[in-house]
């Protein structure tokens, strides 16, 4: 059995890493660490395994792997220290707060031979990964532009709380961005097989006031116009600001048709052909923020991905290199927005 430890135990730990390890027959959860006294020992109670009083002894344990739950401007600090313990690691998106640290946990992840995964689900999706599918293999020519967005109410409804960390810029660095737009980001690098070169991006906080008042020190909108590799261009709208019906759909426009995903509550995917053939797929749903919280709760796949990777000793796919492009888009949008100006992205 892999012996699992996690390291944060907020909410993504409660409703997704947690529970969706106790499913998985080839691991078990050693136990828990959390900076806020209790907190792991809660945990442990409820999912099993035991409370570690420290990170460095839950890292200092035979865990085999840990996931990295905790707030952003952790993630790059804690999945080293990880890895150079040895273990195998599954990091919670974003990646990390600044392209240099990225680079560090993908180096050192290649030094200590284990691997490190980002937990970006969509591109687990049913429905993303049939759309790939169908655009690897041609059959619609090439993408012309494109269209995606996740928008919702924003993370008072996950967190349970107005005064949440993921408002605050020092911890979490980017706010609807890093908490959706890494997602839809991630998911046109894997969609369309292409890197990002070019962002025009304005990132802006319109609505959202901490309990007192005033306006939260991170973005609740953003509106980001990339340009692809090859020439194709499209945009990528993120929001907390969505008080209505949450919005996690895309829309890829190609010279033979258009691919329609997550827009239809039966249909998770549709082809609308040229030629005017309509092919629809009903593969799967995503689960809403509100779901999530609401006992709705489906398998992102995520946890299950991790665990075969080290169980079969093959790299994960949505390894921290493979989302390196992604990342570098969602820094040069902070860029862009800052500057006024469009930015041109290398590497």
């Amino acid at each position: 059995m892999i012996k699992i430890g996690i390291i944060g135990c907020g909410k993504i730990t409660e409703v997704r890493h947690a529970p969706e390890y106790v499913e998985n027959p080839y691991c078990e959860l050693a136990g828990f660490f959390d900076v806020v006294p209790g907190r792991a020992r809660e945990f442990a109670d409820k999912f099993g395994g035991r409370a570690f009083a420290t990170m460095e002894e839950l890292l200092a344990s035979d865990v085999d792997a840990v996931s990295v739950c905790v707030a952003n401007a952790y993630h790059a600090s804690t999945a080293i220290a990880a890895l150079k313990a040895g273990k195998h690691v599954l990091c919670e998106k974003p990646m990390a707060m600044n392209e240099a640290d990225c680079l560090e946990m993908v180096e050192t992840a290649r030094k200590m031979g284990r691997f490190l995964m980002i937990g970006q689900n969509q591109r687990l999706a049913k429905a993303h990964v049939k759309a790939k599918e169908i655009l690897d293999s041609g059959e619609l020519g090439r993408i012309i532009t494109f269209q995606t967005q996740f928008c919702h109410p924003g993370p008072e409804g996950w967190t349970g709380s107005k005064n949440s960390w993921f408002f605050d810029k020092k911890i979490a660095a980017f706010g609807a961005m890093a908490d959706l737009g890494v997602h839809k980001t991630d998911l046109i690098v894997y969609l369309t097989g292409q890197k990002i070169v070019r962002t025009s991006a304005v990132l802006a906080t319109l609505d959202k006031k901490f309990p007192d008042g005033t306006p939260i020190t991170v973005d609740d909108n953003a509106i980001c116009t990339y340009t692809l590799e090859s020439g194709a261009i499209g945009t990528m709208t993120v929001g907390w600001t969505n008080y209505g019906q949450e919005d996690n759909s895309t829309k890829i426009y190609c010279e033979g048709g258009v691919i329609r995903l997550y827009d239809d509550p039966r249909y998770s995917l549709i082809v609308e052909k040229r030629d005017g053939d309509v092919v629809p797929y009903e593969l799967d749903q995503l689960t809403s923020n509100k779901e999530q919280t609401t006992g709705g709760r489906t398998s992102t796949g995520v946890i299950d991905a991790f665990i075969e990777s080290i169980r079969t000793n093959t790299p994960p796919a949505i390894s921290g290199e493979s989302v390196l492009p992604a990342m570098r888009a969602v820094f040069a949008n902070q860029v862009s927005n800052d500057t006024g100006a469009a930015v041109e992205i290398k590497g």
